[in-house]
């Protein structure tokens, strides 16, 4: 079984309902959408998650012919963002758009969660499914993961590599890394990609894990070197980049965005969010969009196949964050 709040989803469907019809957002539920929605991102402008919240947001308004609203709450690695959508109101008014890093790692490396991931948030559809990318300066010389290695086997302790924060989808990736080729190479978490990326084109930080959107200009400009992306497939955006995989590294990790609202959403309000996003991600102007950001053909799953998702990316987290012996105070 799925331990997830999409089970909350399947007692709504029935006799659980009921005991909801008492509650403002119950008989709410049938005129939904009757006002603006807000859509959550934690994560600062400019980041994956705010890109694709923007792409989404005016289609998605169009088709509840109501405002959708892109609201950022940066910090702490998502947890603002996703508590604020945790123990929100579940009458479909406000929801999350959240990197996997956010969802699915968080469990496994915060010993003290404000709100429970798998009981507080209801997963409703994935919006994209994307790794990230580790990038250079060119200054540094590295061109590809096996520079990489090299380099930190010639000067141990000498190399840094920067990510969005401790606990990111870059900083587990990295400790993996350095577990398989039994390297050493200092973690530099910096508070979301934006100051990253600065520091990267500064060549104040040689080596980073950003999002697959964002330095894509940089990259097409010489600014930035892609050394290789995580993820089953190239990036559509930069086909000549390989995966880390390609490149010996070895992991089942996977990364994507999703959209979730709060447990004990109506069941009809999932539904209708999930058809018209699917909907929505099958029409040529979006992939193609999102293949000028650097991502994939987005999946068309319903909610409980995107559950399953969520639920088995937080065991293969579980079991990298157990090899690099990582927790996050």
């Amino acid at each position: 079984m799925i331990p997830f709040a999409i089970s909350r989803r399947r007692l709504l469907a029935g006799a659980g309902l009921l005991a909801l019809q008492g509650q403002p957002w119950a008989s709410e539920a049938g005129g939904w959408p009757a006002r603006p929605i807000r859509m959550v991102v934690p994560g600062p402008a400019g980041a994956g998650s705010d890109i694709f919240a923007r792409l989404l947001s005016v289609p998605l308004q169009q088709a509840l012919k109501q405002p959708v609203i892109v609201d950022n709450k940066p910090g702490a690695n998502g947890l603002i963002g996703n508590d604020i959508v945790a123990k929100a109101a579940p009458d479909g008014y406000t929801l999350l758009l959240s990197p996997s890093s956010a969802i699915a790692i968080n469990p496994v490396i915060q010993p003290k969660m404000p709100y429970d991931t798998q009981k507080d948030l209801l997963p409703v559809a994935q919006v994209g499914a994307a790794g990230i990318l580790l990038v250079a300066n060119p200054a540094t010389g590295i061109r590809s993961l096996a520079d990489l290695i090299r380099h930190a086997k010639a000067s141990p302790d000498k190399l840094a590599c920067g990510s969005w924060g401790s606990g990111s989808t870059g900083h587990l990736v990295l400790e993996g890394i350095k577990a398989q080729y039994g390297i050493s190479i200092a973690h530099v978490p910096y508070k979301g990609v934006s100051p990253l990326v600065s520091d990267l084109l500064g060549n104040i930080i040689g080596v980073g894990f950003v999002d697959i959107a964002s330095p894509v200009p940089h990259i097409r400009s010489g600014r930035l070197i892609a050394l290789g992306s995580t993820g089953s497939a190239r990036g559509p955006a930069l086909p000549e980049v390989p995966t880390l995989t390609e490149q010996g590294y070895r992991s089942d990790a996977d990364g994507w965005y999703g959209i979730f609202a709060p447990a004990g959403t109506p069941h009809e309000v999932v539904v209708r969010l999930n058809q018209e996003i699917n909907r929505i991600l099958s029409t040529d102007e979006i992939i193609q969009k999102f293949a000028a950001q650097n991502m994939p053909r987005p999946p068309i799953k319903d909610a409980e196949q995107f559950a399953a998702t969520v639920h088995r990316d937080l065991g293969v987290w579980q079991s990298l964050a157990k090899v690099a012996k990582l927790r996050v105070d």
